[in-house]
C-alpha cells in the first residue's frame, strides 16, 4: 500500500501544521496574559478604593440620612 503523499512532500505539510498550531497557542497565551493583566489592574484599583473608604469611615462618622416614607 502506498502513502497518500510521498514522504518528501508530506513533511512540508506536517511542518506547516505544527507551525499553525504553535501560532494559535502563542496567540491564545498572549490574549490570556493581556486579560490577566487587565484583571490584576482592576483588582488593585478596587483594593485602593476599599482602603480609601475604610480610611474615610475611620476618620468621620457616616452622614445621617433622612428617613424616606415607605409607600
Amino acid at each position: 500500500m502506498l502513502p497518500a503523499l510521498p514522504l518528501d512532500e508530506a513533511g512540508k505539510y506536517v511542518a506547516a501544521a505544527y507551525l499553525v498550531f504553535l501560532a494559535l497557542v502563542l496567540i491564545y497565551v498572549a490574549i490570556m496574559a493581556s486579560k490577566l493583566s487587565r484583571i490584576e489592574r482592576e483588582v488593585v484599583e478596587l483594593a485602593e478604593l476599599v482602603e480609601g473608604r475604610e480610611a474615610d469611615a475611620d476618620a468621620s462618622p457616616p452622614p445621617a440620612r433622612a428617613k424616606e416614607p415607605v409607600a
